[in-house]
């Protein structure tokens, strides 16, 4: 669930929350017209009234790249602690809803915080199914466990193709990222034979090279082959 900046402004001293009221205000500059079908709360807030900041007065910076993305990558010095800078990125992209191709520059370029924070946003960013997918197959190859947690969420379970979805599980699985990262998976898992025979397998691997079977595995073969069976 995303923080709101009321949220995250609890978690920051004063000189750090008007650092982020003026990265907002960046990124509010930068981002397209709003749709009319778009959920109230898709944007950060304006600042409260007494804490009102300035529209930036230059969106992009010297070197032609957009003054919220400068902001974007400075936030883990700025903000206390990681999951504050987290936080802070999230919400940056979900206020400047940034377009396929600076989502992908901030992904490609990104350090491993900076692309989690991506993968977060993704279910709030105006992307096709296709580019939102590419990124989330990208960190789904990745060693990072903290990546792959964060592209088995949301985004994952709207969108992912149910082979690559049955993989990622397996992944997470491999790699020891709880299950509990899947989102969707007892709706997924419902039914999925093919999930089923691939758990078993894995198992059965697991088990003939004497390495223990994670907890987890029994959990979502469990949902699958109960689901499965009760639709017989």
């Amino acid at each position: 669930m995303s923080v709101t900046r009321e949220e995250l402004s609890t978690r920051l001293g004063s000189e750090a929350v008007a650092w982020l009221d003026a990265a907002l205000a960046d990124a509010r500059a930068a981002a397209p017209p709003a749709r009319a079908a778009e959920p109230p709360d898709a944007q950060a807030p304006e600042p409260p009234a007494g804490n009102a900041v300035p529209p930036a007065r230059d969106a992009t910076s010297r070197r032609g790249v957009p003054a919220w993305e400068l902001r974007f990558a400075a936030a883990g010095r700025v903000c206390a602690g990681p999951e504050a800078a987290e936080a802070a990125r999230v919400l940056l992209l979900r206020t400047a809803r940034p377009g396929a191709a600076a989502v992908a520059r901030l992904y490609d370029h990104g350090s491993g915080a900076e692309r989690r924070a991506v993968l977060l946003a993704l279910p709030h960013l105006p992307l096709t199914p296709d580019q939102g997918v590419a990124l989330v197959e990208d960190a789904l190859r990745a060693n990072d466990t903290r990546l792959v947690a964060a592209a088995v969420g949301p985004y994952a379970a709207a969108h992912l193709p149910a082979h690559a979805w049955r993989h990622a599980v397996l992944k997470c699985l491999f790699t020891q990222v709880p299950l509990a990262a899947v989102a969707g998976l007892a709706d997924r898992a419902r039914g999925d034979g093919e999930l089923a025979r691939m758990l078993t397998d894995f198992a059965a691997e697991r088990t003939a090279a004497a390495r223990p079977v994670p907890d987890d595995l029994h959990h979502a073969l469990a949902l699958a082959l109960a689901l499965a069976a009760k639709e017989v």
